[in-house]
């Protein structure tokens, strides 16, 4: 039984792969949370689950994306975007950049893609969450470094991170050492 959908990723069909799959069960668990989908921040993260994967889609990610002398750049500007044509309606998006994150026993999903709502619109969610309302699948994220709703579901193999897209942005660029790289 293989335990991941697509670990280990070995080539870079296969992970264009991945990067489809994440970017479908992301606009699915923003569907299942709010009923609607939010806008796409065009960041495209990739979860590894063994060692050799990591170093593997690192080499994949240089030849993918452009070279930063940033010591801190979490997501790196791909040279050619990757636009994942529409699907039902699911619509067209275009990822711009992607990261390749490190090993991590505490999460096993195939990856991760951030949506933004306007700052005050995030405000507002954000604020009745704290205040109890229930969200099916959304929680606060519980980092001190980052202002973000998680999306999840336990039959789906991604994580999907709402903020705004200042912080959407900001996440580009390892932020503390809470963020594996």
């Amino acid at each position: 039984m293989k335990l991941y959908r697509f670990s280990p990723i070995k080539t870079k069909d296969e992970l264009l792969k991945a990067i489809e799959h994440v970017h479908f069960e992301s606009y699915r668990l923003c569907k299942q949370s709010f009923g609607k989908y939010f806008a796409n921040a065009e960041n495209m993260g990739i979860f590894c689950q063994y060692d050799d994967e990591y170093e593997t889609l690192t080499n994949i990610r240089k030849e993918l994306t452009e070279e930063s002398d940033n010591m801190k750049q979490k997501y790196f500007r791909l040279l050619e975007p990757i636009v994942i044509p529409a699907k039902g309606d699911v619509p067209e998006q275009t990822y711009s950049y992607l990261y390749i994150r490190r090993p991590d026993p505490y999460r096993h999903q195939v990856g991760d893609a951030d949506f933004y709502l306007p700052p005050e619109k995030y405000a507002k969610l954000k604020q009745e969450m704290l205040a109890g309302k229930k969200v099916k699948g959304a929680r606060i994220f519980d980092r001190p470094d980052l202002d973000m709703i998680e999306l999840y579901a336990p039959d789906i193999d991604v994580l999907t991170y709402v903020s705004t897209s200042t912080i959407a942005e900001s996440v580009r660029v390892k932020l503390s050492e809470h963020t594996k790289l």
